[in-house]
């Protein structure tokens, strides 16, 4: 059904494709209330994280972008602007809406850290292909083998809070969450979750 495992090579000959649908930026906290009555229509999303880049060892800096993709739309919370807010919390916490993504452990940690919360509702992909022999992990590896093309990682090492994020930023945010999003939702057409 599926490789168990992809190469770089093999991966760079695979057309190159991204997030191509409506992308809602949330820089200001009245915005956060509304995106999350949009997103909880939903049974699952596509989640991800990202934080700007230490090029010191032994530093770190916290999350400042929490990536949400539904069916219809990708949602990007500069948490670092906005704070995490209840509505985010109640989210973060909630069992019943499924978040989907890749090395989920690592975003979580950084989450609490800001603000704690019980988590809920956190779904590893690489749990579920695990059970189907892929051996593969990584959201680069997993989208070439599930989804069948490439995915840019070129701005994961930008400044996530710039004053303004770059186009080519919010395309880069909004296709990892959007990707696995597209990932969970192939596997559970062919009934593995």
């Amino acid at each position: 059904m599926f490789a168990t495992n992809i190469t770089k090579e093999e991966i760079n000959q695979l057309r190159l494709d991204k997030y191509n649908g409506v992308i809602e930026l949330i820089d200001d906290i009245t915005k956060v209330k509304q995106a999350f009555k949009e997103i909880n229509k939903f049974d699952y999303s596509g989640f991800d994280t990202e934080s700007k880049p230490v090029f010191v060892k032994g530093q770190f800096n916290d999350i400042s972008l929490v990536q949400i993709a539904t069916a219809d739309k990708a949602y990007l919370f500069r948490i670092h602007l906005t704070g995490i807010t209840d509505e985010m919390i109640a989210y973060f916490k909630n069992d019943k809406h499924l978040k989907i993504g890749v090395g989920l452990r690592d975003d979580i940690i950084g989450l609490q850290k800001i603000s704690p919360f019980k988590a809920g509702g956190f779904v590893e992909l690489n749990e579920i292909v695990n059970k189907i022999n892929i051996e593969a992990n990584g959201l680069r590896k997993l989208t070439a083998i599930i989804l069948g093309f490439r995915i840019s990682k070129n701005a994961q090492v930008s400044n996530w809070e710039a004053p303004e994020l770059s186009k080519k930023q919010e395309i880069y945010a909004a296709t990892d969450a959007w990707v696995c999003y597209e990932m969970y939702q192939r596997l559970l057409a062919l009934n593995i979750k």
